[in-house]
């Protein structure tokens, strides 16, 4: 038995001083198709879970890319195509890497790029990512070793000048062994500058300005609970929003080397003070990050300081109706989407299968004034322009529309189908290509609107998730909205909890749109909560069901359709 017991998860977050010998590291090292975290993908994972100086265990998996290999990686890693076609997928082996690396500092050589592949697949496969400490064995090589030592910092030059036991040789498990080696030289080396704690570490780490450095105690009054902190400026303005499972370990990374963003570093030298909002639970931490970014649009955010600003697909209110893209949602109408661009992407599909309209006139239903354009001559709009098509005749491409919208039916979907079909039988297989994202895309679009909307038209629905140690994380939610949040602590009989949440809750009004009046981006988190982690229904005013036509019913075909590309997520 080690001689240092390995510290809790909770013990490791509220201890502001943990001795280096007692922080448990896992070194990872990843094996991938190429240098792009968006385009290429993960093809190994190796790991080694430390603490003290000794191995606690390793975690090494092939991984399924879902893509092909280029034989320039195929020469440098010597992992084929054949190695990692009966492999487990990303969305298998992530979480079970984040269960191994739990409550863990984590080391990378190079850690920008291999931290940034798991955050990005992280962002893809909808699974949160727990903001770990990071050491970077390259930034602390270059503090302690001089170039009269090594001729660089590669890793296979470190190995050689440290001695590792174990050669790099571009697999992932063997890699991790090596800089696990590489690791305790270095930490051999800091020891005798002094250096007795993970912050020292952190803090010794090149790149940390004496603006952050000096402010360390911005953090200080914070609790160690899940929540949303707010940095100020001089005049009391807000220049940061973020959120955290524990506030005050969060904060303080941002005093450390592990802060990386000049951004944030500018940010941080004229902030003057820290508020925070403490929250039950991470729902609500983030729940209530969506809320204040929108309400102060802090300068230094990038992301969600505009939630209401999602694009809507509609049918416009006309004799002859056309579809349109607006920022006001009314019933009916198709999204979310993030850019007007995927929503043209959406409105080019539906006019694919369809006669509705392209032109932007209105058009009299008595006397219409128009001359044919070349779409009629096309045989693809019925030229009511014209007087050529009456309002009746047109109402069948309009209802398809609303029937595909609304998941009541497929057969628009069944059409786009049948043209992917014909282009591969007649061997087009670019335009196939081209036609096959953009159903995909569609049927994303689809799915993701309609799951959402099911969510948002359920007045009332209480839902209780684990917390991992006996307890409770409660919500209300209302019209897709969190209403109220609330913790049962083990031992706590949750339903007067629940009752006493449930009275004390949020009124909320619905409003217009397929979402009620919800936030895009506030519905999507409230989703996501609701369908993983193990979340329980507890209660739920009407039944909560989506239509038995709805997109989602075309996942099997969609996950084959993009396979060797991003996996699908419904909702992200």
């Amino acid at each position: 038995m080690s001689a240092h017991p390995q510290l809790s998860f909770d013990e490791i977050l509220t201890s502001e001083e943990v001795p280096l010998h007692q922080v448990t590291f896992v070194v990872v090292d990843l094996e991938t198709t190429g240098g792009d975290r968006v385009q290429d993908a993960v093809t190994e994972i190796g790991a080694v879970k430390i603490r003290g100086g000794e191995v606690l265990g390793e975690f090494a998996t092939l991984v399924n890319p879902e893509r092909g290999i280029p034989p320039s990686i195929v020469t440098i890693t010597g992992i084929t195509e054949a190695m990692v076609v009966d492999a487990p997928r990303m969305d298998t082996v992530l979480p079970a890497f984040l269960e191994f690396c739990h409550g863990c500092v984590l080391v990378a050589h190079n850690a920008p790029f291999d931290i940034g592949f798991l955050r990005a697949n992280c962002e893809r496969l909808g699974l949160n990512w727990p903001k770990p400490q990071v050491v970077d064995t390259v930034r602390l090589a270059r503090r302690v070793l001089s170039r009269d030592e090594t001729p660089n910092y590669k890793l296979g030059t470190l190995a050689r000048v440290l001695n590792a036991r174990t050669e790099p040789v571009h697999r992932a498990l063997d890699d991790a062994r090596a800089t696990v080696d590489v690791l305790h030289s270095l930490l051999e080396r800091v020891g005798s500058l002094g250096l007795r704690t993970l912050d020292d570490l952190l803090s010794h780490l090149p790149d940390v300005t004496p603006q952050q450095r000096g402010k360390r105690g911005l953090a200080d009054r914070l609790p160690n609970a899940p929540g949303v902190y707010l940095f100020r400026g001089p005049n009391d303005e807000v220049l940061y929003v973020g959120t955290a499972t524990d506030l005050r370990r969060r904060v303080r990374q941002y005093f450390t080397a592990g802060e990386r963003r000049s951004r944030v570093k500018e940010m941080v030298a004229i902030a003057e003070r820290v508020d925070h909002v403490e929250c039950a639970h991470p729902l609500e931490a983030e729940v209530r990050e969506l809320r204040l970014l929108a309400a102060h649009q802090p300068r230094y955010n990038r992301r969600s300081k505009h939630p209401q600003r999602a694009w809507w697909v509609v049918l416009t209110d006309e004799p002859f109706p056309r579809l349109s893209i607006v920022r006001a949602p009314k019933t009916g109408a198709l999204g979310p989407f993030r850019s007007r661009h995927t929503a043209a992407d959406a409105v080019e599909a539906l006019q694919a299968v369809t006669a509705v309209r392209r032109c932007t006139e209105r058009i009299s239903a008595r006397d219409p004034q128009g001359r044919p354009c070349a779409l009629y001559e096309l045989g693809r709009c019925g030229a009511p322009c014209a007087g050529l098509q009456s309002a009746a005749e047109y109402e069948p491409e309009v209802i398809s529309i609303r029937e595909v919208v609304g998941g009541r039916s497929v057969v628009l979907l069944e059409r786009l189908r049948a043209e992917l079909d014909r282009l591969s039988a007649a061997e087009r297989f670019e335009d196939a290509a081209a036609h096959r994202d953009q159903l995909a895309g569609l049927v994303r679009s689809l799915d993701r609107g309609q799951r959402l909307a099911a969510l948002a038209s359920v007045a009332e629905l209480v839902a209780a998730r684990p917390d991992g140690r006996g307890g409770w994380h409660l919500a209300v939610i209302r019209h897709g909205k969190l209403a109220a949040a609330g913790t049962a602590r083990r031992g706590v009989p949750p339903m007067p909890v629940v009752d006493l949440l449930q009275a004390s809750a949020e009124t909320v009004i619905p409003g217009p749109g397929p979402l009620r009046g919800t936030s895009a981006d506030e519905a999507r988190v409230v989703y996501r909560w609701l369908t993983t982690g193990g979340t329980r229904m507890v209660r739920c005013s009407t039944p909560w069901n989506e239509p038995a036509s709805a997109a989602g019913s075309w996942q099997t075909w969609l996950d084959k359709a993009i396979n060797g590309r991003t996996p699908y997520a419904a909702i992200d």
